[in-house]
């Protein structure tokens, strides 16, 4: 990210946020269970009250695809992309080809695909339901670290595909898109990848493109933290079972980072980048010390460094981070155009991404080095079960 500004340290929030007086759990990142290599073969189901995508242990290739409505969209046309896409992505996840894919054999391999689907504030005026829009279903407010592009802005859908396989994500992705037309019109793709190697070893995280590990503390996955990331019974009309998607795209200065030596790196972090530690800590999860005074008397742990500035003040400040990295070709003038897809679930994210951004536009280290470019939040749809389409309960 660049040198201004890190609003997006949301991105990197998952790397630094600290543990916790307020019970946030350390542990894998998303939540998923630590796991060895996987199988290509592997399938994720599609049928269910959520959608996948969410909690899913992360993939290593990911791509979120935002597209709006045709001109003239409504409910009926709408509900006509859902079902086309209700029922390739069914298939594309079971490693079956869609009706009208042309290379079938590329969807062979599932490689534990998912696709999750979003709509966004757009959506819901298209369709003739702005009065049932959700209040946080709106631009996030403008940091002052910002400096977004719109080429990375708010669409009227986003699709987020993920898998263990490059390839199963370019034609998923691509199946999805040339199948909607004409309902829809791409506006813009951003691809992300992490290590695919880390799931060899037990509890090795995410580490983003500045060497810092990213996703520390999250919220558990196993039920006691469903109110932090699903909707229930108190959801708008048509979201049951849904989440919010927010999607931010931070671009890191790598050339300023190398210009850093270690200790400027850490202090900035607030943690060892050897192992994710605090730096009062020896272990990853260890909660940081923060009244540690070094033989000085200054802190250990910087006031403005990024766990700090990144760690709950409520116990309603957690949001489930799924970062990916991105390096994409740079233009004529730049070494690297590099950075990251931060992605958070969250029930809410004015109530809990907002208080934590807030804070990290305000003092964060780290926003010597990175720059927020693009953002956008969306509505999750429930999942389709048996005999259902994606947004059924929504358009109905």
């Amino acid at each position: 990210m660049v040198a201004g500004g890190l609003a997006a340290a949301a991105g990197l929030v998952g790397g630094c946020s600290g543990t916790d007086q307020l019970g946030v759990r350390a542990g894998t990142t998303a939540g998923a269970t630590s796991r060895g290599p996987t199988s290509n073969a592997s399938t994720v189901p599609f049928r269910g009250p959520r959608q996948a995508g969410v909690v899913t242990e992360p993939q290593p290739y990911a791509a979120w695809v935002g597209l709006d409505l045709a001109p003239g969209a409504d409910r009926d046309s709408a509900r006509r992309l859902l079902r086309v896409w209700t029922d390739d992505i069914e298939r594309l996840m079971a490693a079956r080809a869609p009706v009208t894919d042309l290379e079938p054999e590329l969807a062979g391999v599932a490689a534990r695909l998912t696709v999750t689907v979003g709509v966004g504030p757009g959506f819901y005026a298209a369709v003739g339901l702005e009065a049932d829009r959700p209040e946080w279903l709106a631009p996030l407010p403008r940091f002052p670290v910002d400096r977004l592009d719109p080429r990375w802005g708010q669409t009227d859908l986003v699709v987020q595909v993920c898998a263990d396989s490059p390839v199963a994500v370019s034609h998923a992705r691509r199946r999805l898109v040339v199948g909607a037309e004409p309902l829809v019109r791409q506006r813009w793709v951003q691809r992300g990848f992490r290590e695919p190697l880390t799931g060899s070893r037990e509890g090795l995280p995410f580490r983003n493109l500045f060497g810092q590990v990213d996703g520390t503390v999250q919220p558990a996955v196993d039920g006691i933290d469903d109110h932090l990331v699903w909707l229930g019974r108190d959801a708008p009309r048509g979201l049951r079972g849904g989440s919010s998607m927010v999607v931010r795209r931070i671009a890191m200065d790598l050339d300023r980072w190398d210009a850093a030596d270690r200790r400027a790196r850490e202090n900035a972090v607030g943690r060892r980048l050897s192992d994710g530690a605090p730096l009062t800590g020896t272990s990853e999860t260890d909660p940081p010390d923060l009244l540690a005074k070094d033989g000085l008397g200054f802190p250990v742990i910087d006031g403005a460094s990024h766990m700090r500035r990144a760690m709950p003040q409520q116990p309603h400040e957690r949001i489930l981070r799924r970062p990916y990295s991105y390096d994409d070709p740079p233009g004529p003038d730049a070494r690297t155009d590099s950075g990251l897809v931060f992605v958070s679930f969250q029930a809410d994210p004015v109530r809990q991404f907002v208080p934590i951004q807030r804070r990290l536009a305000e003092a964060d280290l780290l926003n010597i080095w990175t720059t927020p470019v693009g953002s956008a939040v969306y509505a999750v749809l429930p999942g389709a079960r048996p005999g259902e389409t994606l947004g059924q309960a929504l358009l109905i």
